[in-house]
C-alpha cells in the first residue's frame, strides 16, 4: 500500500498551529484538523503527525502549569499543602483529576472505531460545533461563577468527565465541553478553564501513548520526520501562549466571543457542504 503523501513544512507548521490555538481555546481543535485539510485540499496528516502535535500540546500543558504540577505530586504522596496560597488541597485535587480522566477513557475505547472512521463528516462537525457553542453560552450566562478549585468533589469531578467524554465527538471541543460543565455546576471561569487544563494531562498521556503504540504497529517514513519536529515544536510554542492569553482573558471577560465563532463557523460549515453537494 503507497504511504499518504508527507506534509510539507508550510503545512505542518499551519496544522500544528492550529492544533496549538484550537487545542485550549473552546472552539474544537479535532474538528479544526479535519476542516483545515478539507477546505485545502491538503493530504491528511497522519497518525505521526498527530502524535507530534500531542506531544507538543502536553508540553505546553506541563511548562505552563509546572507550580501547579509540582505541588499535586508532592502533595498526592505527602499530604502537604500547596507552597501558594491558594484554594485547593492537592491530594483531593489530583484524585478529583484521576477521576475526571476515567469517563473519556472507557468512553474512548468503546467508540474509537467509529470516531475514527464515521464522526469526521464535516455536517456532523457542524452540528456540534453550533450545538455545543450554545450550551457553552448558556451555561456561561446562567452560571454563577462562585465556585473555585477547592470545591470540587467527586459529584462534580465525574460530571465534568463525563462532559470530556462527549468531547471525543470531532467539533464539540474538549475544552468547551469540560468549561461548560464547570460554568453550570457555579466555578468561576478561571477555575473551569484551569481544572480543564489539569485534566487534559492524564488525558493526552494515554491518547499519546495509545498513538505511539498503533504507530509502532504501522512504522513511518523518514520524510515524517520534519513535520513531526515541526508540529511538537511549534504547537507546543503556540499552545503555552495561548494558555496564558485565556485565562488571563477569562479573569475578567466572558465567553461570547467563542461562542459567537463557533455559531459562524458552523454556518459556513453547512453553507459550503450544501454548496459542495
Amino acid at each position: 500500500m503507497t504511504p499518504p503523501p508527507a506534509l510539507s513544512p508550510l503545512q505542518a507548521l499551519v496544522l500544528a498551529a492550529v492544533q496549538g490555538v484550537t487545542e485550549f481555546l473552546p472552539i474544537s481543535s479535532s474538528g479544526h484538523l479535519i476542516l483545515v485539510p478539507y477546505f485545502l485540499n491538503w493530504p491528511d496528516q497522519g497518525l505521526a503527525f498527530d502524535i507530534a502535535t500531542h506531544v507538543g500540546t502536553l508540553l505546553a500543558i506541563l511548562v505552563y502549569f509546572r507550580a501547579d504540577l509540582r505541588d499535586l505530586v508532592i502533595g498526592f504522596f505527602t499530604g502537604q499543602p500547596r507552597s501558594a496560597d491558594d484554594d485547593y488541597n492537592p491530594r483531593h485535587l489530583a484524585w478529583m483529576i484521576v477521576l475526571a480522566t476515567i469517563p473519556a477513557g472507557v468512553l474512548g475505547l468503546l467508540i474509537k472505531d467509529w470516531v475514527e472512521t464515521q464522526a469526521r463528516s464535516p455536517l456532523l462537525i457542524a452540528g456540534t460545533t453550533i450545538v455545543y457553542g450554545l450550551l457553552l453560552g448558556l451555561a456561561d450566562r446562567v452560571g454563577r461563577h462562585e465556585r473555585k478549585l477547592g470545591d470540587i468533589g467527586w459529584g462534580v469531578a465525574l460530571a465534568i468527565g463525563m462532559a470530556q467524554a462527549l468531547a471525543l465527538v470531532p467539533g464539540t471541543s474538549r475544552s468547551g465541553a469540560t468549561m461548560t460543565a464547570a460554568l453550570l455546576l457555579g466555578f468561576t471561569r478561571p477555575a473551569a478553564a484551569r481544572f480543564s487544563f489539569l485534566m487534559t494531562i492524564p488525558v493526552y498521556v494515554l491518547v499519546a501513548g495509545k498513538q505511539a503504540k498503533d504507530l509502532l504497529e504501522t512504522g513511518m517514513t523518514s520524510t515524517e520526520l520534519i513535520p513531526m519536529g515541526i508540529g511538537i515544536v511549534a504547537s507546543a510554542v503556540v499552545g503555552y501562549g495561548v494558555i496564558a492569553w485565556l485565562l488571563n482573558w477569562l479573569r475578567s471577560r466572558s465567553l461570547t466571543v467563542f461562542v459567537v465563532y463557533r455559531l459562524i463557523l458552523g454556518a459556513v460549515i453547512l453553507a459550503t457542504w450544501f454548496l459542495r453537494g
